[in-house]
């Protein structure tokens, strides 16, 4: 396991933080101004758009639980780890961030993956 980014744990606050006018704080602590979020179900540039998709997935999954569930990898500025959402204690959602952070250790891309990886087929 790799150290990284503090902005890495701010991230992860806001999409926790249950107050919404707090949710920003977490983001400009955590995030490239231009940021670039893309995951299966969006692709965002902006911390306004990013923030826009944490209160809209809040409002989607309200009381949700968002944790890395693995150590975090990283090389030449880019991170990897696995994450959860946990809704009452039920797992909703497993998925793998690849991350991208700049020179000042803030989050400037984000490619999310939904599920775990695929079997590999047999050939």
């Amino acid at each position: 396991m790799s150290d990284y980014p503090a902005s890495f744990d701010h991230m992860l606050a806001a999409w926790n933080e249950p107050d919404p006018s707090k949710v920003r704080a977490h983001l400009e602590r955590a995030l490239a101004h231009d940021v670039h979020f893309i995951d299966p179900s969006i692709d965002v540039q902006g911390i306004d758009g990013f923030e826009a998709n944490v209160h809209e997935v809040q409002r989607r999954i309200p009381g949700a639980a968002y944790s890395r569930t693995s150590g975090v990898d990283a090389h030449h500025g880019l991170y990897r780890y696995t994450w959860a959402i946990h809704q009452n204690g039920e797992l909703l959602l497993p998925g793998f961030d690849v991350v991208e952070a700049d020179a000042a250790g803030l989050v400037a891309r984000v490619l999310g993956f939904f599920g775990e990886l695929p079997a590999k087929e047999s050939s």
